[in-house]
C-alpha cells in the first residue's frame, strides 16, 4: 500500500493520528507493507515556526517512510545522487527528521539517530529513499497528456512497486520490513552522502535525509532471500 500525502505531526489531532496508527498497525498484522512520503517541505515540514517537523503518518514505527534524492544520469549509469532540495528554486526539499510523538524503535538502536526537538530518543525518518526531484522526474500521462512529476509522493509508490515485485520473487509478503531492511543495511541500498534538507544534513550511515539511502533492487532481493533462510 503506497500513501502519498501527510502533515505536520502535531497538525494532527490525537484522536486522528491514533486511528491512523490503528489502521497502520492492522496492514502490518495483515503483512501489509506501507510506503509513506516523507514529505516535500523539507525538515520543517512547512511550518512556520523555525524548528524540525516531521510528517506523519510517515513518522509512525508500522510504516516506510520515504524520502528524496536529487539524481543525475549518465546514459544508463548514475552520474550522481544527492540529498533532494530545490528550495532555492522554489521546487521543494525531501522531508526528514525525529519524531516527537513515537519513540526510537528497536530497529533503529543500532544507528545514530538525533534527538527530537523535544529532547526525546524519537523515531528517525525517512527510511529510505529514491529519485524525488522534479527536475529529474519520472514521465507520467495525466488525462492523455505526458508530464514529469516528482517529490517524495513519486518514491512511495516506487518503493510500493520494489517490495510488490520482492514480494513475488521471494513467494511470501515482506510486511512490516523494517527490521529486515535495518539488519540488511548497506550493502542492498545507495548510501547519499551530500546535501541536506534544511536542519539536517546528509552522512555516512543512516541519516535523517534519505535514511538508509536508495535501493539497489536486485541486492535488495538478493539479502532479502538470504534472511529467509
Amino acid at each position: 500500500m503506497s500513501i502519498s500525502w501527510g502533515g505536520p505531526e502535531d497538525s494532527w489531532t490525537g484522536p486522528a493520528r491514533a486511528a491512523m496508527q490503528t489502521a497502520l498497525e492492522d496492514a502490518a498484522a495483515l503483512g501489509v507493507t506501507v510506503t509513506v512520503a516523507a514529505g516535500d517541505s523539507g525538515s520543517g515540514d512547512g511550518e512556520s515556526d523555525g524548528q524540525p517537523h516531521v510528517d506523519f503518518p510517515a513518522s509512525s514505527p508500522y510504516a516506510l517512510a520515504c524520502g528524496g534524492t536529487k539524481l543525475t544520469a549518465s546514459g544508463a549509469s548514475i552520474a550522481s545522487e544527492v540529498v533532494w532540495n530545490e528550495t532555492s528554486a522554489d521546487e521543494g526539499a525531501t522531508g526528514g527528521g525525529v519524531s516527537t510523538v513515537f519513540a526510537l524503535p528497536a530497529w533503529q538502536q543500532g544507528i545514530a539517530v538525533p534527538k527530537a526537538p523535544n529532547g526525546i530518543a524519537g523515531r528517525g525518518v525517512p527510511d529510505v529513499a529514491g529519485n524525488a526531484d522534479p527536475l529529474t522526474g519520472y514521465q507520467v500521462l495525466v488525462g492523455g497528456a505526458s508530464e514529469v512529476i516528482g517529490g517524495t509522493s513519486a518514491v512511495a509508490p516506487l518503493w510500493a512497486a520494489l517490495i510488490a515485485r520482492c514480494n513475488q520473487k521471494l513467494g511470501r509478503p515482506l510486511g512490516d520490513v523494517h527490521a529486515a531492511l535495518y539488519q540488511i543495511g548497506a550493502k542492498a541500498f545507495r548510501d547519499i552522502t551530500e546535501g541536506n534538507n534544511g536542519a539536517y544534513q546528509a552522512a555516512a550511515g543512516w541519516d535523517p535525509c534519505t535514511g538508509l539511502g536508495s535501493p539497489n533492487g536486485q541486492a535488495l532481493l538478493a539479502a532479502l532471500a538470504a534472511l529467509k533462510g
